[in-house]
């Protein structure tokens, strides 16, 4: 997903505030978080690209075995995943022991700019096509509901929430998704942070396993 953290998302006649799905925020706070985390961006991304591709291959392994174990019999489940792009932990191994388990896999697909993404099954032989941004996703839309939701992250602060590429698709989608849902954020072992300045729109991860494996899990902050 693209970095849209630098636009100030408002009416640019009135400035007083800004109107961010329904939450009021105040633009030089806004500003003043936006900067920082560009800029932990820019150090997590460089930091990915010091991993080496027998790590790489390694946290692959460790991440798969830490989520088969979270999640158990996962027979008749719907699991959301995603591509891995920009260094992302590569779970198409996970996805395809999955379905073998008896899983329905999904992938976020964008179907309109800055709205919520749809979730399409995806199966190790489906045909791919290239969606916004020219990620890889299903050529053929059968949308799912998933009751799991594995997320890609950049980096996690203390309470589970994480920081991503900016687009805040993710956010969106997920706060119109049920309350139960288990949010699960995997990323690199030297993912975490103290804590990203959470904005109201920010949605929390109930449960983040990282590549060197550690897995916490985390209260729902929203429910």
């Amino acid at each position: 997903m693209t970095n849209d953290d630098d636009e100030l998302p408002g009416s640019e006649a009135c400035f007083a505030h800004l109107l961010v799905d329904g939450h009021v925020v105040d633009p030089q706070t806004w500003q003043d978080v936006s900067a920082f985390r560009k800029a932990e961006r820019t150090r997590l991304y460089a930091a990915r690209q010091g991993v080496s591709p027998a790590e790489r291959k390694a946290n692959t392994a460790q991440v798969s075995r830490l989520l088969t174990e979270m999640l158990g019999d996962i027979s008749q489940r719907t699991i959301a995943v995603y591509w891995p792009i920009r260094g992302e932990i590569n779970l198409r191994p996970f996805m395809i022991a999955a379905v073998a388990r008896g899983a329905r896999i999904c992938l976020p697909v964008v179907v309109e700019k800055r709205q919520p993404v749809e979730f399409h099954r995806w199966t190790p032989d489906c045909s791919m096509a290239r969606g916004l941004w020219d990620i890889p996703v299903p050529a053929d839309a059968e949308p799912l509901d998933p009751d799991v939701v594995i997320v890609p992250l950049l980096g996690v602060d203390e309470q589970g929430y994480r920081l991503g590429n900016g687009g805040g698709y993710y956010d969106r989608t997920l706060a119109r998704l049920p309350g139960d849902l288990l949010r699960i954020g995997v990323g690199q072992g030297f993912a975490r942070m103290k804590t990203i300045f959470p904005m109201p729109w920010d949605i929390p991860m109930k449960r983040v396993v990282l590549s060197d494996g550690t897995v916490t899990r985390h209260g729902d902050h929203r429910s």
